[in-house]
């Protein structure tokens, strides 16, 4: 995980498809763990985002299992189309609706303001949470740094009151990109 500080922090999130019994809207939610999402659903914190609907429970959710890695993947337009020969229906790709352009605006403002954070600071691997500690404490020179931190690390700084903050995109660290 990378972290930032001055600060950013990112933690694990696991990704919940979500229905409104109410009137079966469909919508995604982003929870640190299961029990994020029971504790959050039992205290009456989870809404529809369509309807406002307090009654949200998890939706059935197809397993993501990889194909074998001596399998062909077929490619869509060589799928047999619904009720064709095969009688066997195609799966077509879904996709959201387009991101409105003010999304679109906002997301690269944020990359663009991530790329300059990073141009001035340093990295500092795992050894993060010790470094912002130790500037934190006075025990060595205030400096940008980034680096990575376990999400027990990550609430333990925040906790001593130590500023950290989540990077909004996800980072290669240094010698590990493509």
């Amino acid at each position: 995980m990378v972290w930032f500080a001055w600060g950013w922090y990112k933690l694990r999130m696991i990704v919940f498809d979500l229905e409104c019994r109410e009137h079966g809207h469909g919508f995604e939610g982003w929870f640190g763990s299961s029990d994020d999402f029971v504790s959050q659903q039992s205290a009456g914190l989870l809404a529809c985002p369509r309807c406002g609907s307090a009654d949200v429970v998890k939706a059935v959710m197809a397993p993501a299992i990889g194909r074998k890695s001596n399998q062909l993947s077929v490619p869509v337009s060589a799928r047999p189309e619904p009720g064709g020969e095969g009688g066997v229906a195609s799966a077509l790709p879904v996709s959201s609706p387009p991101l409105p352009p003010e999304a679109v605006r906002m997301m690269h403002q944020l990359a663009k303001m991530q790329a300059k954070v990073l141009e001035t600071s340093r990295w500092v691997g795992g050894r993060f949470a010790d470094d912002a500690r130790a500037m934190h404490y006075g025990e060595r020179d205030q400096e940008s740094i980034h680096g990575e931190a376990t999400p027990a690390e990550a609430e333990a700084l925040i906790e001593e009151g130590i500023e950290i903050a989540p990077l909004p995109f996800p980072i290669a660290p240094p010698g590990k990109a493509n």
